[in-house]
């Protein structure tokens, strides 16, 4: 099958921060014919006709006709630009919005990608303390809507003032943030003011993952596929393989795509933090990470 005989088709990775979103999405686009944006994120597209909206957790009802359309054309151009019919997206606060994605993309295919919630929540934790990146933020600029560069800019510079401010007081980042990191849930400050960061990052993990659930339940197996990262990354060949046929995609080297792809990260993040913080986040987290631990081969 070649690239021009596929069935142009959206496909939507679902998953919080750091839980395999950019590794999933390398692989698929390292496939003929399928695409994506040449930036990490296109959160304010999605966010475009509700940038208002005070977090990331958009509504069915939000998925207005003209932001749909607004959405509908992103997808296509995207894949009249890259002359591929299989465009792939991957944006974390997705998963804080899937019924509004699902009213917006209906007949789009959704990879949910989980990864255990202390390994995730310790990498994002490097995220919130990461030094500004000009040549990441300069790559997504470029895909804000024009309509909504001033309203953005605005407010990205006022970001990067509260960012200095709180260096110049806290320089160890240990006490806590005045700005928010990633996927946004409705009650963001509260968390912010009422947890230290690694409970943060911890609890961002799972409103993403709760909410996707609620939002994914009901697809059919032809719509839905949940890929444990820690099963993907000890055989990602036979995931790919499985993923592929989900998707209706054939041809591409295989080994190839994943040839990047390692297990070397898991437990990582629960060996970094040390016990005390490990046992604090696995109570914190409750039911939600046992559902989503390490799950092995499935």
């Amino acid at each position: 099958m070649s690239r021009d005989s596929l069935d142009p088709g959206d496909v939507v990775i679902i998953g919080a921060p750091r839980s395999g979103t950019n590794m999933l999405r390398d692989v698929l686009t390292d496939l003929p014919g399928v695409t994506t944006w040449p930036c990490d994120e296109i959160n304010l597209i999605w966010r475009h006709g509700n940038r208002d909206h005070p977090s990331d957790e958009l509504r069915a009802d939000q998925a207005r006709p003209e932001v749909a359309r607004f959405l509908h054309k992103a997808f296509e151009r995207r894949r009249r630009v890259d002359g591929a019919p299989v465009v792939v997206e991957k944006t974390c606060a997705t998963s804080l919005r899937v019924e509004f994605t699902r009213a917006v993309l209906p007949e789009a295919k959704y990879l949910f990608i989980t990864r255990d919630g202390i390994d995730a929540a310790a990498s994002t934790l490097e995220r919130w303390h990461a030094p500004f990146d000009a040549r990441y933020t300069a790559r997504k600029v470029r895909y804000v809507p024009p309509s909504d560069l001033a309203y953005y800019g605005g407010r990205f510079a006022a970001t990067q003032v509260r960012r200095r401010r709180q260096r110049r007081t806290e320089p160890s980042g240990q006490a806590g943030s005045t700005t928010w990191w990633g996927p946004k849930p409705d009650d963001w400050r509260q968390l912010l003011a009422e947890h230290p960061l690694d409970e943060v990052a911890a609890i961002q993990w799972q409103r993403c993952v709760e909410s996707a659930e609620r939002g994914l339940s009901g697809l059919g197996a032809d719509q839905l596929l949940h890929v444990p990262y820690e099963s993907f990354v000890r055989d990602p060949r036979a995931w790919l393989d499985r993923i592929m046929e989900f998707l209706g995609l054939s041809e591409g080297d295989r080994d190839a795509a994943v040839a990047g792809v390692s297990a070397g990260s898991i437990g990582k993040g629960r060996g970094r933090l040390g016990a005390e913080a490990t046992a604090r986040l696995e109570a914190l987290l409750g039911d939600t990470l046992i559902r989503h631990a390490d799950r092995g081969v499935s």
